[in-house]
């Protein structure tokens, strides 16, 4: 359960701006001293920006914060097409938002769930080195890398390997039932909308309010699955990532599983991986450790640049 924490410091105006992308258009959030180093924040599915404001309170007294309705969601405008989800299209999005927001100044990067899935495209794609200063996962896998791994069969090499290959099956079963015409729409506008507090309360132990905006994120959110998961499994693009990459691991996630994480040197060299006691919306039962631990790993960053080096090899597992 969400306990009220009181944030000291200096208490800063959130500024809201609309940023063109294509054919939609962004509902952007800022907050923070303006000349501070910059954190973009993205969020997941079916969520909007607003997920992030307990990170956000506590990164906002150091940090200029941004955060953004994605495409479908908020008070953002959606697509006419399913293909406007795909990737490369919130990439832009991504683009977009920092352009108007950061500048020429490098930015921090911090995603959740499909948040953090699409934020892969940016931080492994040559028109976003050297803007992106660090990338913090959390809870949402490259798609890319995880087709190749379920390809070479790096999951079934032992019995344990098998186990847990077959567990994550089990847990992403619910992408396979997004991917149906009409039945998830049925879905959450009959069932899963009228009860999502609930559900959170019963399977995350997080007591929250509603989001007014949760069936219209959910219901256009569905072309996330559509537009990119049956594409990127058959034809992953696995590109290395060129920023310095922190995994924030919720050893209880029930969608996605800690073996997700794992694996991944050939792409990206030494990498952070923080394992916390925590359920999916580690955001909302967490926020203190999350912000925690993305503050730790800017300040390692400017106090070591040497880290962007293959020389990084911090490993961390903490239960904040």
């Amino acid at each position: 359960m969400i306990e009220e924490s009181r944030i000291d410091g200096p208490s800063f105006v959130t500024e809201t701006i609309t940023v063109q992308s294509g054919d939609v258009s962004l509902a952007v959030y800022a907050s923070g001293p303006p000349d501070a180093p910059l954190i973009v924040l993205v969020h997941g599915y079916p969520d909007s920006a607003r997920v992030w404001d307990a990170v956000r309170a506590r990164l906002e007294t150091r940090f200029r914060v941004i955060a953004y309705d994605v495409r479908g969601a908020g008070a953002s405008s959606a697509p006419t097409s399913v293909a406007g989800y795909r990737l490369e299209r919130l990439a832009d999005d991504l683009a977009a938002v920092a352009d108007a927001t950061c500048g020429e100044r490098p930015f921090h990067l911090v995603g959740h769930d499909w948040g953090s899935v699409q934020s892969w495209e940016a931080v492994t794609s040559p028109a976003f080195e050297g803007r992106i200063a660090s990338f913090t996962s959390i809870s949402g896998p490259s798609l890319d890398y995880a087709a190749v791994q379920l390809r070479e069969g790096n999951r079934w090499k032992s019995p344990r390997a098998l186990l847990r290959s077959m567990r994550q099956m089990l847990q992403s079963s619910y992408i396979y039932f997004f991917l149906l015409p009409r039945l998830p729409e049925f879905a959450w506008r009959r069932l899963w909308a009228p009860t999502w507090t609930l559900w959170l309360r019963a399977t995350e132990g997080i007591k929250t309010t509603p989001d007014p905006a949760l069936l219209r994120n959910a219901i256009h959110g569905l072309g996330l699955y559509r537009a990119n998961f049956i594409e990127r499994l058959r034809r992953p693009n696995a590109r290395a990532a060129h920023a310095p990459v922190q995994f924030i691991v919720p050893m209880r996630d029930r969608y996605v599983g800690p073996s997700l994480s794992t694996g991944l040197d050939r792409w990206l060299g030494p990498h952070r991986r923080l394992e916390l006691d925590a359920t999916h919306w580690v955001l909302l039962s967490r926020a203190d450790a999350v912000a925690q631990a993305v503050i730790a790993f800017v300040d390692d960053l400017a106090e070591a640049p040497q880290c962007v080096s293959p020389s990084y090899t911090r490993l961390d597992k903490s239960s904040i």
